[in-house]
């Protein structure tokens, strides 16, 4: 009998949380309004530190406010509740506690019977190692999370949310950056995009901006030039980039288009970058997870480097999408795929079953309660997809051969 249950967000935003939030209280609501809800403040951490907010009757006349809004109400953090040490140096466990075992007593001592999870791969593999502990100790607690990235990487989810809204919007940021093209001459232009190993947003955001490049009217002859506004080049984790070849193809699109616009996912060529940061005895920041800190890096700097010089480009400017894009308010296709994910979320919840919400890609696509000890990060996109390639072919970029799987 489920009397009482938590929500919380966690990782970094994408265009889903607030509205999974609303979502989730709207369902409690409609099929059981008795149920007590509460919501821990800024992930994981507020589990461990009992810090959180209740849903009061007034909040659930309002959830569907929550839809309008990008962000999360309720705040998020990176914690990982086994990395001991981490939490140790940051004041959210004593040392010689177990997190797990904190994070446990705390969801007892707050008389929750459900917690639901609103995150990526690092969110979900974290809420798989709560709800292992909780099982093995009898905790009688269910655990269900929903999937959200913008890097569309968690296996086998088909779609995670909030990665449509994510690309539209990153679209959206392009057709003002790269406008800037004819603020001089000789322009390189890096859209920089996040997606740590996986590819899939670039690619998507390249995509929905190149639809809108040929769905409009241009005006050559005025300057208004449908090959100086396109894409040019493509570049992500998952393919190999080869620097002097692309440079040969992109001085002739520079030569006679006078820029050049390329769409660069945050983890591309990372190997190369920090191979030449570790040789210069340079630190490689990394983050509570063990993941190389990106911004830290700054890919899209290191390529302006690289082929301004190769194209002789007179000013480059780098561009970053990235929060932007992740803290939108969802699109009516996300709103609709956030939906059926916190009505089943709700509806497992109320019947005791644990997992993650997704459509399997395993199992037909079917919308499915899918086992935490399934759920992996890290999942690569599929470059050799016929609308990858295609769009490829359309910007003049060769067919991509496939690189060493990245550091996830």
């Amino acid at each position: 009998m489920v009397q009482k249950v938590a929500l919380l967000t966690a990782g970094g935003f994408a265009p889903c949380l607030s509205s999974a939030v609303g979502g989730l209280i709207e369902r409690y609501t409609q099929l059981a309004p008795e149920v007590e809800i509460i919501a821990y403040k800024n992930g994981y951490q507020g589990l461990l530190t009992g810090d959180y907010l209740t849903v009061t009757d007034v909040v659930r006349q309002k959830a569907a406010l929550l839809h309008q809004y990008g962000g999360s109400p309720i705040g998020n953090s990176r914690v990982k509740l086994t990395n001991a040490k981490d939490l140790v140096k940051r004041g959210l466990v004593a040392p010689g506690e177990d997190p797990l075992k904190v994070a446990a007593d705390r969801l007892v001592a707050d008389g929750v019977d459900v917690l639901h999870t609103i995150g990526g791969d690092d969110t979900n593999t974290t809420a798989a190692d709560l709800a292992a502990y909780l099982a093995k100790h009898d905790y009688g607690l269910t655990v269900v999370g929903l999937p959200k990235t913008i890097d569309n990487d968690v296996i086998p989810i088909r779609q995670s949310l909030g990665a449509d809204t994510a690309a539209e919007m990153g679209a959206r940021f392009a057709k003002n950056v790269l406008a800037e093209h004819n603020a001089g001459t000789r322009i390189l232009l890096i859209h920089e995009v996040m997606g740590r190993n996986c590819g899939w947003l670039t690619a998507a955001t390249a995509r929905k901006y190149h639809e809108w490049v040929e769905s409009v009217e241009w005006l050559p002859e005025l300057g208004l030039a449908k090959e100086a506004w396109d894409v040019h080049a493509i570049f992500v984790p998952e393919a190999v980039i080869d620097l002097e070849a692309e440079a040969a193809r992109l001085s002739t699109v520079m030569d006679e288009v006078g820029c050049v616009n390329i769409f660069l996912s945050e983890g591309a060529g990372i190997a190369d970058i920090v191979a030449e940061m570790e040789k210069a005895g340079q630190e490689v920041a990394r983050d509570a997870f063990g993941h190389i800190r990106l911004e830290r890096i700054n890919p899209g700097a290191w390529f302006g480097k690289q082929f301004a010089h190769m194209l002789n480009a007179q000013k480059v400017l780098v561009q970053k999408s990235g929060y932007y894009s992740r803290s939108a308010a969802a699109n009516d296709y996300d709103l609709a795929l956030i939906k059926s994910m916190t009505d089943l979320a709700v509806d497992s919840a109320l019947e005791g079953k644990p997992g993650v919400i997704g459509n399997d890609e395993e199992n037909g696509d079917v919308l499915s309660v899918i086992a935490f000890d399934r759920i992996k990060g890290g999942k690569p996109f599929d470059i050799t997809q016929d609308w990858y390639l295609d769009l490829l072919d359309g910007i003049g970029q060769p067919a991509p051969v496939a690189a060493p799987p990245a550091e996830h």
